[in-house]
């Protein structure tokens, strides 16, 4: 006597219909946006950053936020590179997202302005003389000469 567990047809459909139920959930999770990016940082890292510090941040989530791209599209070109990509990276994409979310809000809030590249000296010119730097005491200790520069 066979019961209705041991015949194949119905392990087949039962198979069947656990993968169709399964599908949808991993694909829940793939889809997830970046709208909850926010949920992995703190609001309140950058309320005392002044303009100066705020611009450093800045730039290094952007060069993290790119090297986790990179990384991403990296692993995403190897054999179950996708499930590697969302594994290992996206949890700090997702965090450095919402970091530099928080760090563009305090900017705008502060109003800052970007600091203007240094000049550089055009082709052909003299370069710029960078100043005097004071020479290091061989001792390193307070010098014994006048300060006057003459000799005793």
């Amino acid at each position: 006597m066979t019961t209705l567990c041991h015949r194949p047809t119905f392990r087949r459909l039962a198979l069947a219909a656990g993968l169709c139920a399964l599908g949808p959930l991993l694909a829940g999770c793939a889809g997830m946006s970046d709208s909850v990016s926010t949920a992995f940082a703190d609001p309140a890292k950058y309320e005392l950053y002044d303009c100066k510090q705020l611009e450093a941040e800045r730039k290094a989530l952007a060069a993290r936020t790119a090297e986790l791209q990179g990384l991403m599209t990296k692993a995403e070109t190897g054999t179950g590179g996708a499930l590697v990509a969302e594994v290992a990276y996206r949890n700090d994409y997702v965090a450095v997202r919402g970091q530099s979310q928080f760090a563009e809000e305090a900017w705008r809030r502060n109003k800052c302005v970007e600091t203007p590249p240094a000049p550089v000296a055009a082709k052909g010119g003299k370069p710029v003389k960078p100043g005097r730097n004071a020479r290091p005491m061989a001792s390193g200790g307070p010098s014994t000469l006048p300060r006057d520069g003459s000799v005793y």
